[in-house]
């Protein structure tokens, strides 16, 4: 079984609708690392020219491949990420090897079965 990493980098007010709306889409999990910092293109300046950077969460999916780009095109649409600027990015990598995944191929397996 082969898998695929997607990393979204969102408005921490929007992780939860996100991982729910992977989840519909297929994924079986999420890892959130809270805190991330991040600006786009136009840099924000605030009182005394400080500049403000947004608070995002980092929002991790180890997916099976052939559902990532349904996950990806999913959080891209409920994240408006085409649509307004500063919402969030994603991303999906190849995943070479993974461990301690035993248990989701075992599910994704039986599933597969019960749709043959």
């Amino acid at each position: 079984m082969r898998f695929k990493l997607i990393l979204a980098v969102v408005d921490e007010r929007r992780s939860r609708d996100l991982i729910k709306a992977a989840r519909e889409a297929g994924a079986t999990g999420s890892t959130v690392i809270t805190g991330a910092r991040g600006e786009g293109c136009n840099r924000s300046f605030g009182i005394f020219g400080l500049e403000i950077s947004d608070v995002r969460d980092a929002i991790l999916f180890l997916v099976e491949e052939h559902r990532a780009r349904r996950i990806l095109e999913t959080l891209a649409r409920v994240g408006e990420f085409d649509d307004t600027p500063g919402t969030g990015i994603a991303v999906q990598l190849n995943v070479e090897d993974a461990l301690g995944v035993r248990h989701q191929m075992q599910a994704l397996t039986d599933e597969l079965k019960r749709t043959i």
